[in-house]
């Protein structure tokens, strides 16, 4: 399969990445599923007039085109004529490069949410006037409008993320060229299931706090950040610590509380990302399926039964009381 990959309005963090996946060697991944990097902006030698022809070659219909990925929001701007961000050396705006390279392309791909749903790039007063690919937030539309469909008849692929995992991006291209990924691989916001049907708490190294409301009270304490610290681990739909980055890691194993980095509207959540708003002493963002009454019941008797050493270890910063030992014969 053919896979051309444009960058737009975005940091290139997603490629950073893919690119320090620690699945496996990723060139022979790829080439071992018979996937052709036709042209990348950072990986590919092909420069100027030779990268150039790569894209109106796929552009007219004669290179095929099976997958476009796309990173980055779309700049739309200013009034709509996509001049703020245009395709070095050609003069013509990249948005109107993409619309026709979609309409070639057998299937459409947005990897990171800023080409998903329009990120970080569309926050504030957005004055490139950013997008996603079919997305506005959480509205679909986008440059390519609400009705679109690939030749393959699927809608775009949202690999959303801020970054996204690599994991998610290879796993999704291995998905397309063997055929197993369609619409029913597909969640409400055109992110593949093999990923967002989890949540960021599955997994989470702090989940007995959070079972006993045992909270953190600053960044470096081992407790559950949900209360005070902002995290929305049980609100985002991704398997950060059911799978970790590259092995190992995790913004909740790192200390930092989840921010919901693959959801549309991430990027403004009306306070600052460390803070926990809340009304009468309760969360105003509860954890997903699970109704107020009940959480704020669960939350009093959890907290009434929260053993001493998690109470002790959750606004420490290492823990201070390991669990303690049961011997046979002995209380």
């Amino acid at each position: 399969m053919n896979m051309l990959w444009l960058q737009s309005g975005g940091c290139g963090g997603c490629t950073l990445s893919w690119l320090g996946s620690e699945m496996g060697p990723l060139f022979a991944t790829l080439r071992d599923e018979n996937i052709d990097i036709l042209w990348h902006p950072s990986l590919s030698e092909a420069t100027g007039n030779e990268a150039l022809d790569i894209l109106r070659r796929c552009a007219d219909g004669r290179q095929a085109l099976d997958i476009l990925c796309v990173e980055g929001s779309l700049l739309r701007g200013p009034k709509g004529t996509g001049r703020f961000h245009l395709l070095a050396g050609t003069g013509i705006p990249t948005i109107d490069w993409v619309k026709q390279l979609a309409a070639r392309a057998h299937h459409v791909v947005a990897v990171g949410t800023c080409a998903a749903y329009g990120g970080v790039t569309a926050a504030g007063s957005n004055p490139t006037d950013a997008c996603g690919l079919q997305y506005e937030g959480e509205l679909r539309g986008g440059l390519l409008g609400a009705d679109f469909h690939s030749a393959s008849g699927l809608s775009v692929i949202n690999i959303a993320g801020c970054p996204t995992h690599p994991d998610w991006v290879t796993e999704t291209l291995i998905g397309l060229a063997q055929g197993s990924l369609d619409a029913a691989a597909l969640d409400e916001l055109g992110r593949p299931r093999f990923y967002a049907d989890k949540l960021v708490h599955h997994g989470c190294s702090r989940n007995e706090y959070y079972e006993f409301k045992a909270s953190a009270e600053k960044l470096s304490d081992q407790g559950c950040m949900m209360e005070h610290l902002g995290c929305k681990g049980t609100q985002a739909h991704a398997d950060c610590n059911v799978r970790p980055w590259n092995g190992g890691g995790s913004c909740l194993t790192g200390g930092y509380p989840c921010i919901r980095c693959t959801e549309p509207n991430f990027e403004e959540p009306g306070h600052p990302f460390t803070k926990t708003p809340k009304v009468a002493g309760i969360p105003i963002g509860l954890p997903s399926d699970m109704p107020k009454a009940w959480f704020v019941a669960l939350a009093a008797l959890s907290k009434s039964a929260t053993p001493a050493r998690v109470k002790e270890n959750a606004t420490a910063d290492r823990v201070v009381r390991p669990p303690s030992v049961k011997v046979k014969g002995k209380a």
